[in-house]
């Protein structure tokens, strides 16, 4: 019970949280309430107390999460931008454990030279989930964000394997050598890649059946949706490739392969819904674990702080300042570095880094902040070594990584609202403009099926058509989809009409609702009929509702 309890008053602070973070006076990002939320149910007061089990951590909240990134990530985009995302997400990431890692051994006298690379390792990831958190949808320019989050989404796989490459040889399984690590690391990630692919292609055939059988049951496609990145990445693991990459790989690959667009309207529509849901519950609860464990963090290192003379607390703050500007340093000279490459060298195909001002390598340096990953990456590094030994400076690995966390979010709250100042992120006017002439290109191509089903009928000799009511309903929908054709100079006047007519259709909408509720109140209708009559007139307001935002 006091499980179950547990994940209620976790699920009641992330909606709790939402709340909190618009009714605050001053603008704070929801993954630092969710945090503060996190430490102030943890403070003995309340003394709610979660065991942390990264394992679990990582089985249940990481697949989800980056399978819904990678379902959200354009394909075409992710491939366009796959130069700048391997120069990223794999070169930078070696560079980072290496010369980050020296960086801590020589800042930290308690930390020997492996475990500072594990370090480094776990703070490479960088967390687009936390960033949309901090800046918001669509505040930074596409051109930027499409890279941050093709990064995001594989640099989570390089820093964990070369966490465990860290972890192995500092406990002694493991003989590092350059051109093994390369080969393991090419074998992990490639076959986590094919991994997802292959799961994800057996799931749309094997969702095909279960719709044949079930009759197109929205509830069971649904579930079977949910299990996806988990098979993926358990599948995954236990035949030894990158299980994280196998989710992002399912991810992306379900929305290029033509499933969810083959399934039946029902279930897509459960479907979004659900995920949208589970997003925010899983982000919210990511970052309410890191604020629980901040106070037991705490307190073991100041316990080690007491206990060691070499761990000074103070110099342990200091350097999760230093680390994270080290961080910075070396995330913007390798962004300027792949500039002036793609300027020189790559001067018939440049890179999309080749068009960046100072300004925007500052904006993708700062938007670089550290998250879930990083905190379930150090938590997962042993208690103790193979000899039985206590792992070296595991407490102060976890204080630098839990401080570099909340360093990062804390200036990017305040350092990347100051570089987007002035700055147009989603070009509003442009996206307007697309939708338009999309609708007015579906529009043309949907009046001409008209008139070849009208010619269709027409020639029908079997059926017994009324040609004068078939032209009628044919005018009257061509009618509405002509609305859309027009010229710059009837646009305004074709939107108003548009928006007119919505009002009116849900003004109509919401009184046969009304009515609805009456018939059934009267005992006019069974509760059967109203509970379809209103799933039909929900699906139409949602329509209605979004066309209207």
């Amino acid at each position: 019970m006091e499980i179950f309890f547990t994940i209620l008053i976790l699920t009641l602070m992330v909606s709790l949280s939402g709340v909190a973070a618009r009714i605050i006076p001053f603008q704070i990002p929801l993954p630092l309430v969710q945090i503060a939320m996190g430490a102030l149910l943890a403070w003995p007061t309340f003394g709610l107390h979660v065991d942390f089990d990264p394992e679990l951590f990582l089985v249940l909240f990481i697949p989800p999460l980056l399978f819904a990134d990678g379902w959200k990530t354009p394909t075409s985009e992710f491939l366009h931008h796959g130069r700048e995302i391997i120069g990223l997400a794999l070169v930078l990431v070696l560079i980072t454990v290496v010369g980050i890692g020296y960086l801590i051994y020589w800042l930290v006298p308690g930390i020997p030279l492996l475990p500072a690379f594990a370090l480094a390792a776990v703070l490479s990831p960088t967390d687009a989930v936390a960033l949309s958190g901090i800046v918001g949808e669509g505040r930074i320019p596409k051109k930027i964000m499409s890279i941050l989050q093709g990064e995001a989404l594989m640099n989570d796989a390089s820093g964990l394997v070369s966490l465990k490459f860290a972890v192995a040889v500092a406990m002694g399984t493991m003989v590092f050598t350059v051109s093994g690590a390369t080969i393991e690391f090419m074998k992990v990630a490639i076959g986590g890649l094919l991994a997802g692919i292959a799961i994800c292609w057996l799931y749309g055939k094997s969702l095909r059946l279960v719709s044949r059988w079930s009759g197109d049951d929205p509830a069971t496609q649904t579930v079977l949706l949910l299990l996806l990145p988990f098979a993926s990445y358990l599948i995954a693991e236990h035949i030894g490739v990158s299980g994280i990459l196998a989710s992002v790989a399912a991810g992306m690959t379900i929305t290029r392969s033509g499933i969810i667009r083959q399934a039946p309207l029902a279930m897509r529509l459960r479907a979004n819904s659900v995920w949208q849901m589970l997003e925010f519950v899983f982000n919210g609860m990511v970052f309410l674990m890191l604020g629980l464990q901040l106070p037991v963090i705490l307190q073991m290192s100041v316990t080690e702080a007491n206990a060691d003379p070499n761990v000074d607390l103070w110099m342990l703050v200091m350097s999760v300042v230093l680390i994270y500007a080290a961080l910075m340093v070396v995330r913007f000279g390798w962004l300027w570095m792949m500039q002036l490459i793609s300027k020189r060298v790559m001067k018939n195909k440049p890179m999309e880094f080749t068009s960046y001002s100072l300004r925007e390598l500052l904006i993708a340096s700062f938007a670089g902040v550290r998250g879930a990953i990083t905190l379930a990456g150090v938590l997962s590094i042993p208690l103790f070594m193979s000899n039985g030994d206590a792992f070296p400076a595991r407490y102060e690995l976890v204080f630098l990584a839990t401080g570099v966390i909340l360093f990062s979010l804390l200036v990017g709250v305040v350092v990347l609202p100051l570089l987007l100042r002035g700055i147009q992120g989603m070009d509003k006017t442009a996206h307007r403009h697309e939708v338009q002439m999309a609708r007015a290109v579906m529009a043309g191509t949907a009046i001409e099926s008209l008139h070849k089903m009208e010619e269709r009928l027409a020639a029908d000799t079997e059926e017994n058509i009324d040609l004068e009511l078939v032209k009628e309903v044919s005018s009257r929908v061509s009618g509405n989809l002509r609305r859309r054709v027009v010229g710059k100079e009837d646009m305004e006047r074709s939107l108003y009409a548009e928006n007119l007519e919505r009002r009116f259709r849900l003004t109509a909408l919401r009184a046969e609702r009304a009515e609805l509720y009456h018939l059934r109140a009267t005992q006019k209708i069974s509760n059967e009929t109203m509970q379809k009559l209103l799933h039909d007139l929900d699906l139409l307001e949602a329509l209605l509702i979004e066309k209207e935002e």
